[in-house]
This record gives structure tokens, sequence and C-alpha cells, in this order.
């Protein structure tokens, strides 16, 4: 009687695991089949002279074994044969040739069996239950989701979906000004699904320009629509964004909807994004026009553009030149990463102080070799090209220290003033 119950929990089991994971009638009944013929497969050999019936809506099942009636002294094996004699006991029509279908008790395989069939049937469970939800976030990957936060740890935050699913926020995935506690609400899109081992992680991310994108895409119904189509963006994730849009419609004024009546629709992007400030700008195919709008809100003066280097010079007037950089360099860093363009700022050159422009190469009495040839590395040969570029650009660009770039600028402007 304890078996019997024992075997008749596994169906229950099963039964609640098909209800919490939405396990589809017909892959219940093949796990449950597979689990019992892996059993009986185990304890006689083979399971191909078994029927297996499972009955999910009643909670029950049955096992039939068809075997061939053989004479008594050519019985060879059991599990496939029955005697003439032992036949006739259960019908005494049987004749040599015929086959037998009687019913198997699983409980009488022993316990053995049955604690077999209890682990066949939990790894098959656990197996359904990683490709169940591999299968349900592959789907998803570069859609929002929202989770609850359900433990904090150092280099990333566990999350829980509403079917209890854990998903994971990394550290390098979160916004610099994220801060969660537990049991809040957190949104970020589906990154990827890393499934090694066949062990499914959900990696999910704030950071992302997909995660941005799709926050818009809620905001703007013009996007969603698909009337503004979202062409580029760039981000530095909790600080500053510059996406590019276009229309189609000639009627629509793709930057104007996408920030909406002051400012009302991208207020709620900035709020979700820790107050990242995010600049839209009109795209267009014309490089060099693109490279000027990317820059905004600095004006410029004259583009050089060097496309077969992927490189422009922009030229730009001296109170318009900190604009362009940025706090950080964040702006022209952001207005490269749009345009996939090497942006080099300079301060608009007076051609009449062209004119006594001197090379570097002949300040290498005075400069180090390995400076000069630094700063000639980032495409700046001449004395008033190097007064002209902005002091952080040749830090950043030459890589050099700061007491460097100021010792190579006191040298040239000495030189000028004399």
């Amino acid at each position: 009687m304890a078996k019997k119950e024992e075997t008749a929990s596994l169906i229950d089991t099963f039964a609640e695991f098909k209800e919490l994971k939405n396990i589809d009638r017909t892959t219940m009944v093949g796990v449950l089949e597979e689990s019992f013929r892996s059993v009986i497969a185990k304890m006689f050999g083979s399971d191909e002279n078994y029927d297996v019936i499972v009955n999910p809506d009643k909670g029950d099942f049955e096992i039939w074994r068809n075997r061939e009636v053989v004479a008594d002294e050519d019985l060879t094996n059991a599990n496939k044969q029955i005697s003439l004699t032992e036949a006739r006991k259960i019908d005494a029509s049987y004749e040599v040739g015929e086959e037998v279908t009687d019913e198997v008790i699983f409980e009488r395989f022993g316990r053995r069996a049955i604690l077999n069939l209890r682990q066949t049937l939990a790894s098959k469970i656990l197996e359904l239950e990683k490709d169940s939800l591999y299968n349900k976030y592959i789907e998803q990957v570069g859609r929002v989701v929202s989770a609850e936060v359900y433990q904090i740890w150092k280099k990333e935050i566990l999350m829980l979906d509403d079917e209890g699913n854990e998903l994971l926020l990394p550290k390098t995935e979160q916004i610099p000004g994220d801060f969660y506690r537990k049991g809040e609400t957190a949104r970020a899109v589906v990154a990827r699904v890393d499934n090694r081992n066949n062990n499914p992680k959900i990696i999910l991310s704030r950071t992302s320009p997909v995660f941005l994108q799709r926050l818009l895409e809620q905001e703007v119904p013009e996007i969603a629509d698909g009337i503004i189509t979202i062409r580029k963006i760039a981000r530095i994730p909790g600080e500053r964004a510059k996406i590019a849009v276009e229309s189609y419609d000639e009627r629509i004024d793709p930057v104007g909807a996408c920030v909406g009546v002051k400012g009302s629709r991208i207020h709620g992007v900035v709020r979700e994004l820790r107050n990242e400030n995010i600049d839209v700008i009109n795209y267009t195919q014309n490089m060099q026009l693109f490279i000027q709008r990317a820059l905004s809100p600095a004006k410029v003066s004259q583009i050089v553009m060097h496309d077969d280097e992927k490189r422009a010079e922009v030229y730009l007037k001296p109170e318009e030149v900190s604009l362009a950089i940025g706090k950080g360099g964040m702006n022209i860093k952001l207005a490269s990463m749009l345009t996939e363009y090497t942006i080099d700022v300079y301060r608009e050159l007076d051609p009449d102080a062209m004119e006594d422009d001197i090379y570097l190469d002949e300040f290498r009495d005075e400069i180090d070799g390995w400076v000069i040839n630094a700063i000639k590395a980032i495409g700046i040969d001449t004395a008033r090209g190097v007064l002209n570029a902005p002091r952080e650009m040749l830090i950043e660009k030459a890589d050099l220290e700061e007491n460097t770039v100021d010792d190579v600028l006191r040298i040239l402007k000495a030189e000028f003033e004399q």
C-alpha cells in the first residue's frame, strides 16, 4: 500500500510541476512515458515490448507487457516470452505463436525501481525546466522586462520574474547611479542568454543602447509605429547620450516628437536612466553635416574630412571649443561614437598667422623627440597646429602627461611672442 501511494505521488508531483512551469500536456505525457521506459529498460534490458499509457487527467498510468506464447521447453527470454502452460492459466484458448498482453503492476518492481523512477523523473524535469527557461528568454533578447530585486551582491543583483525564474543584472550592466533595495521592482533589457553546460543564465542590462531605444519606443508612439526611426545611439550610461533619428514623413519633426512638449516625452526616459542627459539630433547620410550636428551644442566653423581614414578635423571659434569637447571630453567622445569617425577639434585658424608657422621638428633642441613624435602621430606637425589644438585633446590623444603638454605649449608660445 505504501508503495502504491509512493508511485501515485510521482504523478501528483509532476502534475504540480506542470501547473507551475506551464509544461504542455504532450510534453508531460512524453516525459512520464520516457521515465517509465527508462526504468523498465534498466531492469529487463529492453522496453520495446511494453506499452506505457499515461493519463494526466486522472493522475494515473498503466503499463502493459506483450509476450509471445512458446512451448514450455522453448522458453529462453521470460521478459519477451511466456510458456504455453503459463499462458493457459490466463486463458485456456492460447496457442503457441500468439501474443499475450498482461498488465504490469509497477509497485511490484520494488522500492529500488520506484526510487530509480523518482530520480529519472527529477532529472528530466530539471532538463525541461532549463529548456523552458532558455526558450522563453532567448525569444526576449532585446526586450524590456520588469523583475523583483531578490538578492544584492557585490558583483551582481539577483532578480526574480513573475514565475520565479532567476535573472542576473551584473554590476557592469548597471547605471552608476542605480541603487535598489530587496523587494523593489527594476526594469532592464534582456541582453543575452548564456547556456553553458545546459545551465541557462539570463543576463540583463541597463547600460545597453538597446535599453534606451526600447524606453523611447514606449514613450514615443511614432517610434513604435515606425513613423520615426532611431538610426544611431551613443551612450555613456548615467551621464549622457546622443540619439540620431529620422522620419520619412516630411510632416513629422522627429526631434520634436521624441522630446515632446516641454520635454514631456523624454523626461520619463531621463528619470529611468538616473538623469542621463539625452541629446536628440536629426540623422543625415551627409557625414560632414552629421558630424556638425553630433557636436551640438557647439557651432562648427569648418570641417576637413578624411573619409579614407574615417577622421574629421573640426575647426571652431575659441569660445566654442570647450562646448565641443564637453565636460571630461564627453561631448566629443559621444559624437565620435555616434558618427563612427575620429574627431579632432581645433581652434579656428587665422590665415595670416599660418604664414609664419614652424614645423615641430625645428624644436627638437628644446622638446624631447619622443614628445614631438607623439604629437605628430595624432596628425599635428606644426607649432600653430599644437597651439590651436585643445589642451585636453593633446593630453588624451597623444597620451602625454599634463605637465609635459604644458611645457610644450609654453615653449611654442614663447617662440611666437618673440
